[in-house]
């Protein structure tokens, strides 16, 4: 559905905003780390306002006009029950005093504001210890140093630019309260940072985000074919803007159940960060911290949606962990992927977690299609059993940091609905912008509308039996298959002779002239 023009211009006017801000505090920390003191800060300021708008409607709703919460003492606020129903509810409880509009209001003043932070943050914290959000607030604030020396060599320097962020967040406009938005404003700062901190620090941003149009084409595959969809995970979820796509995409989002996996501790912070931003309840979602490969903390579980963006080409322990070769993630295809490249590693243990009617879309690095040795005997083991659905090769140039041309790998079990695997080349279906390339509504609706399709069109897709992928040594390079648009660029011939007649005429002009400096030598 076309964005309306007030939620176009309420989201330019934020974005503009969020730039200005960054652009001001530059320079005492590098751009990357400080998103981390930005975002924190958003989130502060979303889950005060979030705890405000519920309390003091629950109020109205009792027949208490009037009523701001923001405007209490901590003695007036000091109610067991109502901190009791706020941590059963929303997963946290913050005193009045602590609320980032009251703390924001005298930042500027506050000489011991970090003080005042660490304790506002360890305060939020406690209020979930011993109930069954205590995982999901636990840590949150931990990438906000308040006493970290890069902020200025004195304390007072440090709480100077602290306080410059809380003022600046505060003067955002994000509408009275956050219901009244005409987009997402809170979950749509946290993209719009992630995007702009990426762009500008190459891979290590890539890491934490991924192009927005990549997932929506991931998460339209995913949802094809099934009337509903309750669990989803990611067992790379970086910041979580994969699985976070799906609550865009469905009326029924309450009903929707996001895990993930993250072996980043800042990164693992963000994604449930990002989940509180798009107003996800801490039940709704279990993020866990870990090495994915050889800790996983999902097993046994099996999932309706997968969707991922693992890292390309990263080490692991492969062979040199004898315990590996025998865990039922991996042992089926009776190898393990190469200790240089865990790219198929994570594809064998998505397709574990996979339940029966379910569907995965990964994004992969293209090298996986058609390398040899252990990645091959994974391959064989995926078209063998019928598990590999699609192909789907990419532009280039669409992340941050990678260049190349990545690919998405379409895995299913049950809900496959033949024995054969659609091969389709997306990689002309971009909109050239700056220095990356975008896949526009129109692109993705061209590749989401061929996955469900599956028929054969000349030059974007082709529909193989497994067996002849089989015949084709388990090559799974789109390119093997699509057979790639020849264009013959037509030739003017009075353009051409007319530009061969300037040149001449040049050439003479150009003669007279060296001719005419040699004579005064």
């Amino acid at each position: 559905m076309p964005e309306s023009t007030t939620a176009q211009t309420q989201r330019e006017e934020l974005h503009k905003t969020i730039w200005s801000i960054a652009d001001s505090l530059r320079g005492a920390i590098d751009g990357w780390e400080f998103k981390s003191y930005i975002l924190c800060t958003i989130f502060y300021r979303y889950i005060s306002e979030n705890l405000c708008s519920y309390i003091n409607r629950l109020q109205q709703e009792g027949g208490v006009e009037g009523f701001d919460y923001a405007l209490l003492s901590d003695e007036e606020a000091d109610d067991e029950s109502v901190r009791m129903q706020m941590v059963e509810e929303k997963g946290y409880y913050i005193l009045p005093s602590q609320l980032f509009i009251n703390v924001a209001n005298k930042a500027d003043k506050d000489e011991n504001l970090n003080e005042t932070l660490s304790k506002v943050f360890s305060a939020i914290e406690a209020s979930a210890q011993g109930t069954p959000s205590e995982m999901a607030i636990r840590g949150l604030f931990s990438d906000f140093g308040v006493n970290n020396s890069q902020l200025g060599n004195t304390v007072s320097k440090r709480n100077q630019l602290i306080a410059k962020v809380l003022i600046a967040i505060r003067d955002l406009d994000l509408a009275s309260s956050f219901e009244d938005n005409s987009i997402d404003a809170f979950g749509d700062a946290y993209e719009f940072l992630m995007k702009m901190y990426a762009s500008g620090a190459g891979k290590s941003g890539g890491e934490f985000f991924t192009p927005q149009e990549v997932s929506e084409i991931l998460a339209r595959i995913v949802m094809q074919g099934q009337s509903s969809i309750q669990t989803v995970y990611d067992p790379a979820c970086g910041s979580g803007s994969l699985l976070l796509k799906f609550s865009k995409l469905v009326q029924d989002k309450e009903d929707i159940h996001y895990y993930g996996q993250e072996i980043n501790p800042t990164t693992y912070n963000l994604c449930r960060i990002n989940m509180f931003l798009h107003n996800i309840n801490f039940a709704n979602f279990d993020i866990q911290l870990e090495d994915t490969l050889t800790k996983p903390q999902h097993m046994g579980m099996h999932f309706d949606g997968i969707v991922s963006n693992p890292p390309y080409s990263t080490k692991w322990e492969g062979k040199d962990n004898t315990i590996l070769i025998n865990d039922e993630r991996y042992s089926p295809a009776g190898v393990l992927a190469p200790k240089s490249a865990a790219d198929l590693a994570f594809t064998m243990h998505m397709l574990y977690h996979l339940a029966e009617t379910g569907t995965a879309a990964i994004v992969e690095f293209p090298g996986v299609l058609y390398r040899g040795g252990a990645e091959k005997q994974i391959r064989k083991y995926l078209v063998d059993n019928n598990y590999v659905d699609t192909i789907i090769q990419l532009p280039a140039n669409l992340f941050f940091g990678v260049g190349i041309a990545t690919c998405i790998i379409v895995l299913k079990k049950s809900a496959k609905k033949d024995n054969s695997i659609l091969f389709l080349d997306a990689s002309n279906l971009f909109k050239k912008e700056g220095n990356k390339n975008r896949m526009m509504p129109e692109h993705q609706d061209a590749v989401v509308n061929a996955v469900a399709e599956r028929k054969d069109e000349q030059y974007f897709t082709k529909l193989v039996s497994c067996d002849d992928v089989a015949a084709n040594d388990y090559n799974l390079s789109v390119s093997s298959y699509v057979e790639k648009e020849v264009i013959k660029e037509e030739i003017d011939i009075d353009t051409v002779n007319a530009e061969i007649n300037e040149l001449m005429a040049k050439a003479v002009t150009l003669n007279d002239e060296i001719n005419k400096i040699i004579s005064e030598l």
